[in-house]
């Protein structure tokens, strides 16, 4: 029976929904018949197994003697290439994106700088870091300041009056080290998910529309508590839909993705900009990506064991499974 280890945690902010993540994977992985090996990173970035921590060079072999990997960590030290990193170096397949594309989709600005160079409208920008002068700001409030690094909104703040720039800029940096000002973008949010599957094909789920009051962001509290609003497919024209989904995939091959990404952007009145990239999203059975695929008819098992099927083409994975794929 082939054994699939899921990866969750991670040391950083955004551990207990990479755990949720996980325990959704894992529940998925056993449905379709297969083996599931749980391992944790906890909050201090050391390895745990059901029965408790060990040490990484014994998290490394129960690592390698698994078929395939399912990494769900959100955030630094694990989205950003990090666990690709690891696992590439282990010699076990996985799903999800190489190190390049996991550690350019995490960095904010330079993936505004992908997509710029794609012809993919983002919002005005700037950099801040130690060299950041907020005198030489040539944008006008109101603003979003986020942390380049990072997701699940954390961080992120909007600027309504110049006066509370500092603060906000202060909050992004200890969340992130860096922070990325942007110019507020009024429109709706919509989001699209691809993956390549075992045949080479990229799928894109359902668009998904979040509903957010005008003026606000989609913070961390409406993403986990559930009183987010979602419309699917998204309530866009045949133009809009074909700029978002190409768009999206341009960037999925640009950036080298694998496995599925989730690309976020603003419908406006003068067109689609991009807002961000994630290379790892949520993935519980209520997440956007999976609502997204099962709208296109794909159930959250036959989506897991897509992928699986994806990193490890050549396996059997079993009746199950392939009844789901």
């Amino acid at each position: 029976m082939r054994r699939v280890a899921v990866i969750g945690g991670g040391a950083n902010d955004e551990h207990d929904v990479s755990l949720a993540s996980a325990a959704a994977v894992v529940r998925a992985v056993r449905a379709l018949g297969l083996t599931a090996v749980p391992l944790t990173i906890d909050r201090r970035g050391g390895w745990q197994l059901a029965d408790g921590p060990v040490a990484a060079a014994h998290a490394i072999t129960v690592l390698s003697s698994c078929d395939v990997a399912f990494p769900v960590l959100h955030g630094v030290d694990g989205e950003d290439g990090a666990i690709a990193g690891l696992l590439r170096l282990t010699g076990v397949p996985f799903v999800g994106s190489p190190v390049r594309a996991g550690a350019l989709g995490m960095d904010k600005w330079l993936t505004k700088l992908v997509a710029e160079e794609l012809g993919i409208p983002t919002a005005p920008g700037v950099l801040v870091d130690d060299r950041f002068d907020s005198a030489h700001l040539r944008l006008e409030p109101p603003f979003v300041v986020k942390p380049t690094p990072g997701g699940s909104s954390n961080g992120v703040s909007v600027v309504r009056e110049a006066g509370q720039l500092s603060a906000a800029v202060a909050t992004a940096r200890a969340a992130g080290g860096t922070a990325l000002i942007e110019a507020f973008v009024s429109g709706r949010e919509v989001d699209i998910a691809l993956f390549r599957d075992r045949d080479g094909a990229l799928r894109a789920g359902s668009t998904l529309e979040i509903g957010v009051a005008d003026g606000a962001v989609f913070d961390r509290e409406q993403k986990y508590d559930g009183s987010a609003s979602f419309t699917l497919p998204a309530r866009v024209t045949a133009a809009e839909h074909a700029a978002i989904e190409g768009a999206a995939r341009a960037l999925y091959d640009t950036l080298g993705c694998a496995g599925v990404a989730r690309f976020d952007f603003f419908v406006t009145a003068e067109g689609v900009v991009l807002n961000e990239v994630n290379t790892t999203p949520g993935f519980t059975e209520q997440s956007q990506v999976p609502r997204m695929f099962a709208a296109k008819g794909l159930d959250y098992p036959g989506l897991v064991a897509a992928l699986l099927a994806a990193a490890l083409p050549t396996a059997v994975l079993s009746a199950g499974a392939a009844r789901h794929s």
